[in-house]
C-alpha cells in the first residue's frame, strides 16, 4: 500500500465491493421492479443506488468585476474557478452555493436567482450555478483555494479556467450582460475534452 501526504485526500470509489449494511460481498443484477443493473446484497436485500452529485455554485460580481478562486486542490490545481463545490446532505442548492462561496473565497454575498444548470453525465455530475452580488470587497480564501480576485470581463484568465462548466456559465454571463437580461440556462456537457 502506498502512503499518501496527510493533506492528500480523493472521493470514496464509485463501485463498492461489498455492502456498507452487512459486509458481504455484492453482486451486480437487475433488482426486481428495477430496469437498472445495480449493486445489490444478496444478503440483506440493499440496493447501492449509485445517483449524480450536485455541484453548487455561484457567478459573484462586484460592480462590474466577477470573483474568480485560484485552485489549491486538484483537480486542475492553480486554475481558476467560480466558487463552487459538492452540496452536502441535509442542505438546499442554495445554501450549498453560499457555504462553498464562504468557503473558498471568504466573500460575503448577496444570493441571486438560478443561473444555469448544467448536466455532465460523463462524469456523473450536474452543476448548478447561482448569479450573485458580492457585498464587501474584502476576501479571506479558505485552504482551498491559492487566491481569489476580482476581474472585469476582458481579464478574464480564459486560457486558465479549470473547467468547462465554468468557462460555459462565464460565456453565457458575458452574452447576456449585454443584453442586461439573464435568464435561467439549462444545458449539458456530454463528453470530455481529449486528453492532451
Amino acid at each position: 500500500m502506498i502512503s499518501q501526504a496527510p493533506a492528500f485526500y480523493f472521493p470514496a470509489p464509485r463501485t463498492q465491493k461489498f455492502c456498507s449494511q452487512c459486509g458481504t460481498p455484492i453482486t451486480q443484477r437487475i433488482p426486481p421492479d428495477d430496469n437498472r443493473v445495480r449493486d445489490v446484497c444478496d444478503n440483506c436485500g440493499a440496493v447501492h443506488y449509485q445517483n449524480p452529485r450536485n455541484v453548487v455554485g455561484v457567478l459573484p460580481v462586484w460592480g462590474d468585476k466577477i470573483l474568480l478562486c485560484r485552485r489549491a486542490i486538484e483537480p486542475r490545481y492553480n486554475k481558476w474557478t467560480l466558487p463552487a463545490g459538492f452540496m452536502e446532505l441535509g442542505e438546499t442548492s442554495a445554501q450549498g452555493a453560499m457555504r462553498e462561496t464562504q468557503e473558498e473565497a471568504g466573500a460575503q454575498i448577496e444570493l441571486g436567482p438560478l443561473y444555469t444548470v448544467i448536466d455532465v453525465p460523463h462524469a456523473e455530475q450536474v452543476h448548478l450555478f447561482y448569479l450573485a452580488k458580492v457585498i464587501s470587497e474584502e476576501l479571506f480564501p479558505g485552504p482551498e483555494s491559492l487566491e481569489a480576485g476580482f476581474f472585469a470581463i476582458d481579464e478574464i484568465p480564459w486560457g486558465e479556467l479549470a473547467f468547462r462548466t465554468v468557462i460555459t456559465t462565464l460565456e453565457h454571463y458575458v452574452e447576456d450582460r449585454k443584453r442586461g437580461v439573464f435568464p435561467v440556462h439549462h444545458y449539458d456537457i456530454p463528453v470530455p475534452y481529449p486528453k492532451q
